[in-house]
């Protein structure tokens, strides 16, 4: 096994252990990205709006995992997420975390 193998082992681990725990999945990406596809269930909050739900995902007693289109945007996400008390992770690109997702089910 590889080091890259290794990074993306523990990180499906990481995401199957939110999502046992009933994450929430949310899309960061632009409104054109979302509608030309997207994880059924997720919520969508474009990162540049992410600020202005803050107050109401600090309420939600769920682990987040974050998303977009290639893991760049899902990432400053979930670290804004967490400088502000909230558990959360990138999950990377949607497609991506689609794949784990509905293997997981």
């Amino acid at each position: 096994m590889g080091f890259f193998d290794f990074i993306f082992k523990l990180r499906k681990q990481k995401i199957e252990s939110f999502l046992q725990r009933g994450a929430m999945i949310i899309d960061v990406r632009s409104d054109e990205e979302f509608e030309d596809g997207h994880i059924p269930d997720s919520i969508h909050i474009p990162l540049q709006n992410l600020v202005e739900h803050i107050r109401d995902l600090k309420s939600n007693d769920k682990p987040i995992i974050t998303c977009c289109a290639s893991g760049i945007r899902s990432s400053r996400a979930a670290k804004f997420l967490n400088l502000h008390n909230i558990e959360a992770i990138n999950g990377g690109g949607w497609k991506f975390l689609k794949k784990i997702i509905d293997r997981f089910d």
